[in-house]
């Protein structure tokens, strides 16, 4: 019978205006409910079709680990008709968590993209991970969206995971709704969930539901705005709900929230405020346009709550979403370098100016190959068509453009402003590089990924898994560009690395599933560095003669040390043509090679400027590997005059424990070079916030359960790298040295 109503009102144009009609709060629901579902399958059907960019929404959902994100995602995903049964993470059918991977583990992995439509309005939406391993996941997401919700666990509060993401979405100016999630749960506590947002975060909260009861008692909620309240008792998928009175027993908190939610978006704009002053409340629409442009300006957060497990108070987070987060065209145009002139440009959201396009993520899928995932700033995509890659100076053809729904595919022809598609045939790009039209090409800001911190060795165990190996790591690589591995020489083992211990135990079973590779793994190695704490100079000479052509290099360095994670720098200096230009390049693939294996014990270094301040050079013998092996043992010497140290990463620890075990916790942590920075009460439990280095927490998990009789855990996240003290320095030399000496 609905789907028939739709069918009629669409054939006779009413679909806005029963939308928007007063219509029994039953019926309208309904038609809503198979007006999304009809959508959805239209619009999935028929993406060729060029949606209005205002019409369209980039978004993604981002929080701490287990506060609810895919649980969210699959609400979202039924109510707006783009799924037909609700997918459950303890069942391990969830649509945006379709890795093996993730449903054995019930934790989200990689970011799943998928297109969805609320009411007319066409919703991009990406699901992206909470355990930190895969925050390199969170980072690209966040760089290609427009807007994202922020999931917070109404009893955990603000954690630390909650921070991360929060910044990083700081960091790229994304537009957020915070959605306040298991009030059913015990111990959920709203207000003091809003008043850590408030504090811990420094948002702007503007409160636009109240819960109706909490835990066991919660059955919906208050939209403030509109003095209504919904209750979710009688459907089972939520998809339905009844408006009802707002409780007595609420009645004055309504009204002091409202009143500080309408004070608020008033005081943000001179129009509002003239007319509040003078006793005269703005209408709701016009409230309305005013927190959204203020949300837009990443000023104010509105906040909803909800229980997604318990399918309440989605609906009007979805009401949310197309109110106040931006549109392709309310977002700042785009902004990069073009690599002709090094002048800054901007780029419209527009489909019929140049094509700008960034590659976010790459995926290698068993079914079609290498799919590379874009976001499409200006200008339009189309299959079969010439671009070209800027950031690699190459051009290129899309064979074909994938509109991702998950893990299924649907092949269109073109794709437009605004839109996120995945294109097959981009064989050289990787993440962060810009796609664009040749003759007017521009760089956009490539993404920033968090360095490795801990290493692991693998070793094939047949000579076909060794052939195997080299192509699982180089895929595994292209997707991941927080996942890094190297041959170690010496030991004839291959070194992967990552920022976390579960992100490499993946990476070891997807090897094992996908690529059919059969490895043993050692045991987790901490990824130490080094760096230099003083100026200082090297020279390198590099002599041979054979009887024939000789080899001559000949080369100084001047070693300069530089701040914590800034990295490394490589100038010339050289004047009057003492080494010809040709021969600096290979002087500084020679310094980097002698980083990369280290001086003092085999680490990488880092964190240096590195010039090239003069040398000679012989007119028949010169050439660029003798120039390459001088480079690098111009290094090595200087390096061992710089004052060589050891860099250890330091991880951010969050510790959640009964308040009867603190002590015993706050013990073992000082007994591990832990920093202890605070304490705090969350709930019934105390929370414990340390800097703790990665060397002294290996098997803490066990350690932590025996403390507390299982009743505590904990979360860990890279921080920064700091200096090892000079005893623990010495040994890991001392070990170094004795690897070094039993593989000679």
């Amino acid at each position: 019978m609905i789907t028939e109503l739709v069918l009629d009102f669409k054939r006779r144009g009413l679909v806005k205006y029963f939308l928007r009609s007063r219509a029994a709060s039953r019926m309208r629901q309904l038609f809503i409910f198979g007006y999304n579902k009809s959508m959805a399958q239209e619009g999935i059907k028929t993406t060729n079709r060029i949606v209005p960019l205002d019409k369209i929404r980039n978004m993604g959902v981002i929080a701490h680990i287990d506060a609810g994100k895919t649980t969210t995602t699959e609400r979202i995903l039924y109510y707006t008709g783009r799924t037909y049964k609700i997918g459950s993470v303890d069942e391990g059918t969830t649509v945006t968590d379709w890795m093996d991977q993730e449903r054995e583990r019930g934790i989200t992995i990689v970011s799943a993209a998928i297109t969805t439509f609320w009411k007319d309005y066409r919703i991009n939406l990406i699901d992206t991970p909470g355990h930190v391993d895969f925050t390199a996941e969170v980072e690209r997401s966040l760089r290609v969206l427009d807007g994202a919700i922020v999931v917070f666990d109404a009893e955990e509060g603000v954690q630390s995971q909650s921070e991360t993401v929060w910044h990083q979405a700081d960091r790229y100016h994304v537009p957020r709704l915070v959605f306040v999630n298991k009030m059913d749960k015990a111990g959920a506590d709203f207000e003091r969930t809003v008043r850590m947002i408030r504090e811990r975060l420094g948002a702007k909260a503007a409160v636009l539901t109240l819960p109706i009861g909490r835990e066991q008692n919660f059955k919906g909620v208050i939209l403030l705005l509109e003095r209504k309240a919904l209750v979710w008792d009688a459907d089972a998928t939520g998809a339905e709900y009844r408006e009802a009175e707002i409780p007595k027993d609420q009645e004055a908190q309504v009204e002091e929230y409202r009143h500080k939610l309408v004070e608020e978006i008033c005081s943000s704009s001179e129009g509002l405020i003239e007319e509040y002053l003078n006793g005269k409340e703005p209408e709701v629409g016009r409230l309305k346009e005013a927190l959204r442009k203020e949300t837009i300006g990443a000023k104010i957060v509105p906040l909803y709550c909800g229980a997604s497990v318990r399918n309440k108070g989605v609906q009007p987070l979805l009401d949310g979403v197309v109110d106040y987060l931006p549109s392709p065209l309310e977002v700042p145009a785009v902004t990069g370098i073009n690599p002709k002139t090094s002048a800054e440009e901007t780029r419209e959201p527009k489909n019929d100016v140049p094509l700008s396009a960034l590659v976010f993520k790459i995926q290698t899928d068993p079914h079609v190959g290498r799919l590379a995932y874009t976001r499409i700033y200006s200008g339009t995509l189309k299959t079969g068509v010439d671009i070209y890659n800027s950031t690699r100076n190459e051009p290129g053809r899309v064979g074909r453009l994938l509109l991702m729904h998950a893990n299924k595919r649907e092949e269109i022809d073109q794709a437009f402003a605004g839109e996120i598609v995945a294109a097959i045939g981009l064989d050289k790009a990787t993440t962060g590089d810009t796609l664009c039209d040749q003759n007017r090409p521009i760089v956009l800001e490539k993404i920033s990924f968090p360095e490795p911190v801990i290493s692991l060795a693998v070793e094939p165990k047949s000579r076909t898994d060794q052939d195997r190996l080299g192509y699982a790591i180089q895929k595994l690589a292209e997707e991941d560009p927080t996942f890094r591995a190297k041959f170690n020489a010496e030991t004839g083992q291959t070194l992967i690395a990552g920022v976390g211990e579960l992100q490499l135990e993946i990476k070891v079973d997807r090897m094992k599933r996908e690529f059919g590779v059969n490895v043993q793994t050692g045991a987790p190695q901490v990824a130490y560095k080094e760096t230099i704490k003083k100026l200082a100079t090297g020279e390198g000479k590099y002599i041979r003669q054979t009887g024939g052509r000789g080899q001559y290099g000949h080369c100084l360095l001047r070693l300069e040390p530089k701040n914590r994670g800034e990295g490394y720098e490589f100038i010339s200096e050289i004047k009057g043509g003492a080494i010809p230009s040709e021969f600096i390049p290979a002087i500084e693939k020679g310094v980097k090679e002698a980083m990369e294996n280290g001086v003092l014990a085999g680490y990488p270094l880092v964190d240096m400027k590195v010039a090239v301040t003069d040398g000679t050079y012989h007119e028949v013998d010169s050439s660029e590997i003798a120039f390459k092996i001088a480079g690098s043992l111009a290094l090595q010497e200087a390096a061992k005059k710089g004052e060589l140290v050891l860099l250890e990463p330091i991880m951010k620890m969050e510790v959640t424990t009964p308040e009867e075990f603190m002590g015993a916790v706050i013990g073992d942590i000082s007994a591990r070079r832990a920093q202890i920075l605070g304490t705090e009460m969350r709930g019934t439990v105390r929370v414990i916030t340390a800097m703790v280095p990665l060397a002294e927490i290996s098997g803490y998990v066990t350690v932590l359960r025996s403390l507390t009789q299982g009743r505590a855990s904990y979360y860990l996240e890279p921080s920064c790298y700091q200096e090892v003290p000079k005893n623990i320095c010495q040994t890991l030399v001392l070990q170094s040295e004795g690897k070094r000496h039993t593989s000679a």
